[in-house]
């Protein structure tokens, strides 16, 4: 595999997933435990549908692997055009930790799959401390623990689908379909 697999990031569809956790957890949360929980949706959908949720970028930190975007997102740091969108739908991160729900955004981006994969993420990790679900994602293959410890590692998109079974014959099959996504999308918004 020569290039690396990039997918387009969709602020909709991150605006959406973030929110549906927030709203089956009363409306705020604390933004580690909304970056793990959307981190282990895009694996899994990833794994079943061969393609994640936001469309993010990776990376290992102190607590786990981050969706990089979405966190720059909550610190309200502007990313692709998105934080309007963002801020629109989601309040900033509070001095608690905790960031919430403004308005609902709907989920008409989500598909019913997608929708299924957040809602079992949140049932199976919602419910736990933050720091426990963080812990839990350091035992993923593809997460690496930082040096110096508040520093990153960016996570390539081939090693998660590696860690969840595709083999390399799948992976190239991904990264060929998203290179052509990519052309396409250029071609199109020229």
């Amino acid at each position: 595999m020569s290039e690396s697999i990039q997918f387009k990031f969709h602020p909709e569809k991150a605006v959406q997933a973030a929110a549906l956790l927030l709203k089956f957890n009363g409306g705020s949360i604390k933004y580690l435990g909304l970056l793990k929980m959307l981190y282990i949706a895009d694996r899994i959908a990833l794994e079943r549908l061969e393609m994640p949720i936001t469309g993010d970028c990776y990376c290992s930190m102190k607590y786990g692997p981050v969706l990089s975007k979405v966190y720059d997102l909550i610190k309200g740091h502007h990313v692709d055009n998105a934080l309007p969108l963002w801020s629109k739908f989601i309040a900033p991160r509070q001095s608690d930790y905790y960031i919430s729900l403004r308005q609902n955004p709907g989920k008409d981006e989500l598909c019913e799959e997608e929708e299924e994969i957040l809602e079992d993420v949140y049932l199976r990790f919602g419910v736990l401390d933050p720091f426990t679900v963080a812990e839990w994602t350091h035992g993923l293959p593809e997460w690496q623990q930082p040096e110096p410890i508040n520093s990153m590692i960016p996570i390539s998109v081939a090693d998660i689908l590696h860690n969840v079974g595709k083999s390399d014959a799948e992976i190239e099959e991904i990264r060929q379909l998203t290179l052509m996504e990519t052309y396409l999308d250029e071609v199109l918004n020229a």
